[in-house]
C-alpha cells in the first residue's frame, strides 16, 4: 500500500506552484519541485532546517507571527508580492500566500507557504516620467496591485482591463506655462477622472502626464463605454491658469486581458499604450480599445469624441 506522505509529496510536486511547509520551530519540513525551479534551493539545502534569510519573505509577518487560521472558515490567507533572492543571487518576485497549521483542537503545528513567480514589476511598460512619481504617488503599491489583479485573473477570476490616459494638452502647457500650471491641470484632471471610477477601480499616475486605470469591465463594449464616459469627464473639467481657460481632452487607449495563454501583463499594458499614443498623435481626443494579440486588427475600435 503507498505510503500517505509519499503521496502527498508526489501530489505537491505536480503542482506549478512553488510550496514549503515549516514547523513548529521554523524548520522547513517539506519543499516541493516547483519551489526549488522557482528559488534554485534543492531540498537537500532546505529540509530539517530554517528558510534561507533569502527566502524568509515567503512567510509574511501573519505566518511567522501564527495570526492567521487555516481551517474550515479560513480564507486563502493573504496574498502579497515580494522579493526573495534565488540561490545564484538574483532577486527574484513572486506573489505569495502564507498560512498557519492547526491540527483540530486549534492548535498550531507549522506553516505553508505557497508562491509563483511575478512578472518582474522593473519591467512593466511606463509613461516617459522626469519626475519621481513613487513616494508621492504611490505607484510602487499600484504595481502591485497591478500584478495580483493580473494573476488573479489568469487564475479564473474577474476579468481585467486597463486603461491608458494621456493629457493631450500636457506637453505644450508645460513649454508655454511651466511645470506648475501642468501640475495643476493634471491634478485638475486627475478629480475630474475620479469621479467616473467604479468601485472596484483604482488609478495611478503613470508617467509625467498619463494616468493608468485598473477595470473590470466585462466586455470591450462595456469598456469602451466606459472610456467614452472617462473622456467626457476630462473634457468637463474647469481648468483655468491666470485667467485663461484652458479646454482640456484625452487620449484613451484601454485594453482587455485575453485568456488565451499568451497574455502578460507587460504585453496587456503595452497593448493600452499602443493604443493611448496612436490616439494622441492622430489629434487626441479619442478613446480606442485595442485589439488583443489573438484577434484581427477590426477588433480595434477607436472614436472620436465631441469637443
Amino acid at each position: 500500500m503507498t505510503d500517505r506522505n509519499e503521496l502527498l509529496e508526489a501530489a505537491l510536486d505536480s503542482v506549478p506552484e512553488g510550496v514549503a511547509l515549516v514547523g513548529t520551530e521554523g524548520e522547513v519540513v517539506l519543499w516541493n519541485q516547483a519551489a526549488q525551479a522557482i528559488t534554485g534551493y534543492a531540498a537537500i539545502d532546505v529540509l530539517g532546517r530554517p528558510l534561507p534569510e533569502d527566502l524568509e519573505a515567503l512567510l509574511l509577518d501573519e505566518a511567522r507571527n501564527g495570526d492567521e487560521a487555516l481551517g474550515p472558515t479560513a480564507g486563502d490567507g493573504r496574498r502579497a508580492l515580494v522579493r526573495a533572492r534565488h540561490k545564484l543571487g538574483h532577486g527574484v518576485p513572486v506573489i505569495a500566500r502564507a498560512l498557519v497549521l492547526r491540527d483540530g483542537l486549534g492548535e498550531r503545528i507549522g506553516a505553508a507557504a505557497l508562491f509563483h513567480p511575478a512578472e518582474s514589476l522593473d519591467a512593466l511598460p511606463h509613461g516617459e516620467s522626469t519626475e519621481d512619481l513613487g513616494a508621492d504617488e504611490g505607484r510602487g503599491e499600484f504595481e502591485e496591485r497591478l500584478q495580483m489583479e493580473f494573476d488573479d485573473f489568469t487564475r479564473g477570476g474577474p476579468p481585467m482591463s486597463v486603461l491608458w490616459i494621456g493629457v493631450d494638452q500636457a506637453q505644450e502647457l508645460r513649454k508655454t506655462h511651466g511645470a506648475s500650471a501642468c501640475h495643476a491641470m493634471l491634478d485638475k484632471v486627475r478629480h475630474a477622472l475620479v469621479h467616473g471610477l467604479r468601485p472596484a477601480e483604482e488609478m495611478s499616475r503613470w508617467g509625467d502626464d498619463e494616468f493608468l486605470i485598473v477595470a473590470h469591465e466585462r466586455s470591450a463594449e462595456m469598456l469602451a463605454s466606459h472610456a467614452r464616459t472617462l473622456a467626457g469627464l476630462a473634457r468637463t473639467a474647469d481648468f483655468r491658469w491666470w485667467g485663461d481657460r484652458v479646454s482640456l481632452t484625452v487620449s484613451i487607449g484601454a485594453a482587455q486581458a485575453s485568456s488565451d495563454g499568451a497574455e502578460t501583463l507587460a504585453r496587456l499594458l503595452e497593448r493600452a499604450r499602443e493604443a493611448m499614443e496612436t490616439n494622441s498623435r492622430t489629434g487626441g481626443n479619442r478613446a480606442t480599445v485595442a485589439a488583443s494579440d489573438a484577434a484581427p486588427a477590426p477588433a480595434e475600435e477607436s472614436t472620436c469624441l465631441p469637443s
